[in-house]
């Protein structure tokens, strides 16, 4: 099992957010700068605790998402707005699977993914191989 905390204020930009044009009748899809940022961001955070083997079985994969506490809300509260925690998780995944966390991110059978307001912002994350 592999767990670390990222200390980051999570990216709001997700991978919903990729875009299309069509050039010559051919959709060509690609990243707006939001996006490219969002990347490269949780690329370098994630960079520090890539593991030693890559994963290669079923996993789990449980992360929490601690969002900078604005208006009235508490640490610890659930966040309710935007990002979706879909959208959220699905950049991740890409990002851990170019760092080769493991060889595709079609082993993560399982997944916990919780979003709140935080005192400390970051992203908890936990991986948990499976039998």
């Amino acid at each position: 099992m592999t767990s670390f905390f990222v200390a980051m204020i999570p990216p709001q930009t997700t991978h919903q957010q990729t875009k299309v044009t069509v050039v010559k009748g051919k959709p060509i899809f690609y990243e707006p700068a939001e996006l490219k940022a969002a990347r490269s961001k949780l690329q370098s955070h994630l960079g520090k605790h890539v593991p030693e083997e890559k994963y290669t079985g079923a996993v789990r994969l449980v992360t929490k998402w601690l969002f900078p506490i604005t208006g009235n809300h508490k640490d610890g509260e659930w966040k309710t707005t935007k990002p979706d925690t879909d959208n959220m998780v699905k950049l991740l995944k890409d990002v851990m699977t170019d760092l080769g966390y493991w060889t595709d991110d079609c082993l993560v059978a399982s997944e916990i993914t919780e979003k709140f307001w935080a005192d400390r912002p970051g992203i908890y994350i936990v991986i948990e191989e499976l039998e």
